[in-house]
């Protein structure tokens, strides 16, 4: 089976191909930082505005380097949530128009189980069952996962995400947008020592996450040390963003590994843009090794929002036998574990 995979949730542009007997074939992905960047953050109708003039020429693109033609499909799956609504309609009334046109099936996919399966994409994926950390833009979630569509919500945010958190604290230290990579490589630079940081709900049970009183805790250091410029000297800043980077790492360890433990199972899949974090990748694989558990990522390139994974979730969905009508619908908010058994 042949997939076509369109991603436009939120800032970037992303198309895939991907076959069930050969793998990935072809992706192509184009990223909206630079328009967002002197804004600060994503404006979400240039979102939409830009996923319409750059969606069709990545189809034509991936097309033509894979040699495929319309017969060849099996397929169009497109990301219909959650995400920004504008920004999924273009995808899913593109998807659905080029299904319809080309006389294919069309499957609306769950963006966040598009990051869930990620890692499947390697040459050494993980299998079911698996514990998923999912941390990617508003997100940060522990998934007890079965197999396709079997989703036992563990824990998750109750506030700001470990992403929206990352970035908001990059603001705090003027840090260009996108944040949150910024504020990371910021921090290879400063002293984690300096400063000692809350790790947030660890000394409770459960595991759920709260990052808003770091953030607070954060912007409270900063206004501490500002000179007359408004900002702490740039070491101090490269201090905060270390005792930062350290305080948000730490919590994500320490709920993993609680999560592990809680459900038995000996693997854990990291996915989303936050699973690119070079020191989050070392601890984790360093702690859960403690516990005779393996770690599992995608790729980097497949960490931030793309078509490879929808490609690929589609892919799965389809051949499950789901199937979308003519209508086209986005759900901007969609809980993971509304998803169906497949």
């Amino acid at each position: 089976m042949r997939v076509l995979g369109i991603e436009t949730s939120c800032d970037e542009t992303g198309v895939a191909l991907y076959d069930s007997e050969q793998g990935l074939l072809g992706h192509a992905l184009f990223s909206q930082v630079d328009l967002h960047a002197d804004y600060g953050g994503v404006v979400p109708e240039l979102a939409s505005r830009d996923h319409v003039r750059k969606l069709l020429p990545l189809v034509r693109r991936v097309m033509q380097q894979t040699g495929t033609r319309p017969g060849d499909l099996d397929g169009v799956a497109y990301t219909a949530g959650p995400g920004l609504i504008g920004a999924l309609m273009v995808g899913a009334c593109a998807g659905r128009a080029l299904a319809y046109g080309w006389n294919l099936p069309a499957v609306a996919v769950h963006h966040m189980e598009g990051h869930l399966l990620a890692p499947m994409l390697e040459e050494n994926p993980p299998g079911f069952p698996f514990v998923a950390l999912l941390v990617s833009g508003g997100h940060t979630q522990l998934v007890d996962v079965c197999g396709l569509g079997e989703y036992r919500l563990l824990g998750e945010s109750l506030d700001d995400a470990a992403g929206e958190a990352f970035d908001k604290a990059a603001k705090m230290l003027d840090l260009d947008y996108p944040g949150g990579p910024r504020l990371a490589a910021l921090a290879e630079k400063g002293d984690p020592r300096r400063f000692t940081f809350p790790r947030p709900m660890t000394d409770r049970p459960g595991l759920d996450f709260s990052f808003s009183g770091l953030k607070t805790y954060t912007l409270n250091t900063v206004r501490d040390h500002v000179l007359e410029d408004g900002l702490p000297d740039p070491q101090t800043c490269a201090d905060i963003a270390a005792a930062f980077q350290e305080a948000v790492v730490d919590t994500l360890v320490i709920k993993c590994r609680r999560a592990i433990r809680a459900t038995g199972r000996k693997t854990l899949v990291v996915a989303g843009g936050v699973s690119a974090n070079r020191l989050l990748r070392e601890r984790l694989e360093a702690r859960l090794a403690q516990e005779g558990a393996g770690v599992y990522y995608p790729r980097h390139e497949f960490c931030t929002d793309n078509g490879a994974m929808i490609a690929y979730a589609g892919c799965l969905r389809l051949k499950g036998g789901q199937r979308e009508n003519l209508d086209i619908t986005v759900r901007p908010r969609w809980p993971l574990t509304e998803l169906a058994e497949s």
